[in-house]
């Protein structure tokens, strides 16, 4: 019997790790043919010559790329929409996590329900734009007209991140809590020292889904940001995906690299700070909500 269980037992694992490397593999082509067809010679990619491994290996697409001033602009754009946009989402989601996690707030029920209510049934697009025309005349009133504080200003919520936050304030023991306002502490000090420190692992988890939003953000950016000057970069990619595949563009086209091979290019140097950036956040992914605790 002790047999058949270690042979089921074996089986059962190399099936799984068959299908585990199978599906990491599937993952994993679309970035290796990305970076092949970035640095393949021009008649490999128009002619779909390339299956994985680059040929006729050239980096003039990216030179092509990094010698446009345009393209560091929009990279420019994509990083302050990312930093700032994420500090601010971050803020406003702690701030609104710690008030509904909160038993003495008053209708924390009815504030409860329609957080979760946007995310059963969401307004649509066209009220969801309405409402980031809002916004933009609010920045008008002041005298702030196409800027990149639009968009990071309108895309400050999101009710599935606020409802983690608040799980996990929920889960800090009250009597922590109990202690610090025992020794003068303010609830700003409350929150601070006590429900940020032991929330940092969900607070990384959400900062990290908040930038990688910002990061791949390309929709309402084309919207609210008409001027090219400010756009991020996912703007500029679709703008010159639009140019390279123009057959007016193309016409005359003599280049040792392909048009598609600049577009590749620059998806490359897209993934390339989430990629980098990912591995230093994961490691809070397995740590428990809770750093502390009390024994009763």
């Amino acid at each position: 019997m002790k047999r058949k269980l270690e042979i089921s037992e074996l089986i059962f694992k190399i099936i799984s790790y068959t299908l585990l490397t199978m599906f990491a593999l599937a993952c994993l082509y679309p970035f290796v043919y990305t970076i092949s067809a970035a640095i393949s010679g021009r008649h490999a990619v128009d002619y779909n010559d390339l299956v994985l491994l680059p040929k006729q290996v050239q980096f003039e697409a990216f030179s092509k790329m990094f010698d446009n001033n345009s393209f560091w602009n929009a990279y420019t754009n994509t990083l302050f929409l990312t930093f700032y946009g994420t500090i601010w989402e971050v803020i406003l989601s702690i701030f609104g996590a710690y008030a509904l996690s909160k038993k003495r707030l008053l209708f924390r029920k009815g504030f409860n329900f329609f957080l979760v209510f946007t995310m059963w049934f969401s307004a649509g697009l066209v009220p969801q734009y309405l409402n980031y025309l809002a916004t933009q005349r609010v920045f008008n009133a002041v005298g702030i007209y196409d800027d990149k504080w639009l968009v990071v200003i309108a895309m400050g919520m999101a009710a599935m991140n606020i409802i983690l936050l608040r799980n996990s304030f929920e889960g800090v023991p009250s009597e922590i809590e109990e202690a610090a306002i025992v020794d003068g502490a303010t609830e700003m000090q409350v929150l601070w020292r006590v429900y940020i420190p032991m929330s940092k692992s969900i607070i990384a988890t959400v900062s990290l889904f908040f930038a990688i939003s910002r990061w791949n953000g390309y929709f309402w950016a084309r919207q609210m940001i008409s001027d090219t000057s400010q756009q991020p970069l996912q703007v500029y990619i679709r703008l010159r995906l639009e140019e390279y595949t123009d057959p007016d563009f193309l016409t005359g086209w003599n280049e040792v690299y392909s048009s598609d091979s600049v577009i590749y290019a620059l998806i490359v140097v897209s993934i390339v700070p989430i990629l980098i950036i990912y591995p230093f956040i994961q490691k809070y992914f397995a740590k428990g909500v809770n750093v502390g605790g009390v024994k009763e």
